[in-house]
């Protein structure tokens, strides 16, 4: 048994302590967002505010959960996030599935495709040409077809399906199931790795999107949590929204800012709440094409 000198003691003494600084310098924000969001917005604006609330109130969150632009802000946030990654994992994983197939002609020209297209892009207003061609401007359908296929997880993807072992599709090709029955019942229970990786990073994306409910929805009900947060940082800065938002606090007690910080805290619960299922498969996903056999 190896014995442990003052050095081994020494270095885990100095990696513990700079782990729990690193610890507290990352978590601490977060922390301090939570103790303003439960706090009196104008006493907020005083300073002075390190670990507790001082002067507790709910008035910033019942105010958030009564104005209902903020709710249906929230409910199509949700929403796209829901939509959007179970549609990119299919599609992804179903195009992938295709590049992976051994035999398949003109495999080499389908991804390069995919990997010139990784890499160029056309602009902002060649995209919106073919948004508005295609219809989705000013729909739900903007946040989800548009991503349907992410190219980087597609590579990550292809990678991952030409490790599972050929034998496998064989022996179910001579009991006669299809390429999608093959796809449905054998590929996707064996890559929940990858689907939890890819799940993860596209819902996450997906629900702090914002430039695309600025640029291509001018309907109030579709615009994103993310929207109305950079909405009220901007009006925020408009002298005469100002004044009329520090009439309405000496009131209420709640500020813009206050409004500002408890829609962070309740746009980064979601994510903190779906981690701890992915979290068994994460590690194992996004190590997915790192090491070759």
């Amino acid at each position: 048994m190896h014995r442990r000198t003052v050095e081994d003691r020494v270095v885990d003494t100095v990696n513990t302590g700079l782990l729990l600084l690193m610890a507290l310098v990352t978590m601490y924000p977060f922390y301090y967002l939570i103790i303003i969001s439960f706090n009196n917005g104008l006493d907020s604006s005083l300073g002075g505010i390190y670990f507790w609330p001082r002067a507790f109130t709910l008035s910033n969150y019942e105010k958030f959960l009564s104005d209902p632009k903020w709710l249906m802000a929230f409910g199509v946030s949700g929403l796209r996030t829901v939509v959007g990654a179970a549609i990119t994992i299919f599609f992804t994983c179903l195009t992938a599935y295709g590049l992976a197939y051994r035999n398949l002609v003109f495999q080499k020209v389908y991804f390069s495709f995919f990997i010139i297209a990784m890499y160029t892009s056309g602009g902002l207003i060649p995209y919106y040409v073919v948004l508005r061609s295609l219809g989705l401007l000013n729909t739900f359908w903007v946040y989800i077809v548009p991503g349907a296929v992410t190219i980087f997880f597609l590579v990550i993807a292809v990678s991952f399906f030409r490790e599972i072992p050929p034998e496998m599709e064989e022996s179910a090709r001579i009991d006669g199931a299809s390429d999608l029955t093959i796809f449905f019942r054998m590929i996707l229970p064996v890559s929940k790795p990858l689907i939890a990786a890819m799940g993860l990073f596209v819902g996450v994306g997906q629900w702090n999107a914002w430039m695309d409910s600025a640029y291509f929805v001018n309907k109030d009900g579709l615009r994103t949590l993310t929207y109305r947060m950079m909405e009220v940082i901007n009006q925020g800065m408009m002298p005469t929204d100002l004044a009329t938002a520090e009439r309405a606090a000496a009131i209420t007690g709640v500020t813009t800012f206050s409004i500002q910080v408890t829609a962070m805290v309740i746009a980064v619960v979601p994510i903190l709440l779906v981690y701890p299922f992915l979290q068994k498969y994460f590690v194992q996903g996004i190590m997915i094409g790192s090491v070759k056999g």
